[in-house]
């Protein structure tokens, strides 16, 4: 199983990815707030696991499987900030810290329930579910 630190810096990279044309180390440290050094060992360790590809210095690239497990994690993050915005009526930036730390933790269940109320409540119209492992 992957550590919550893991998932935050596979979020991290699919959202950098999805804004720039090439995710470096000083993004993800800059957008994570830690230092490079730090960033540089996780990554050593999602490349181990096959979730990156980085050369030496390089640009950081998900592979498939890193992908899919970046997006089930933002999927998680937006189901939960999206539940303590519109149902809690938390303000953004606490909603944001809280979801992030809360979508480690609960399950697959109960963020599909939280979907299904969120949706049927009339509070959002619908989340994109990409749970399906790549080979």
């Amino acid at each position: 199983p992957l550590s919550a630190a893991m998932q935050d810096y596979l979020e991290e990279i699919l959202n950098l990815s999805n804004r720039l044309e090439t995710v470096r180390v000083t993004d993800i440290a800059e957008q994570l707030n830690l230092t490079k050094a730090s960033v540089s060992q996780a990554l050593d360790q999602l490349r181990e696991r096959g979730l990156i590809m980085q050369e030496r210095y390089g640009p950081v690239k998900l592979t498939k499987r890193g992908r899919y497990y970046g997006r089930i994690v933002r999927r998680r993050h937006i189901v939960l900030s999206s539940f303590l915005t519109e149902v809690l009526k938390l303000d953004f930036e606490t909603a944001e810290k809280d979801a992030c730390q809360m979508e480690h933790a609960v399950s697959s269940e109960t963020i599909e329930r939280l979907v299904d109320f969120l949706v049927e409540g009339g509070y959002c119209s619908s989340f994109d579910n990409d749970e399906t492992e790549p080979d």
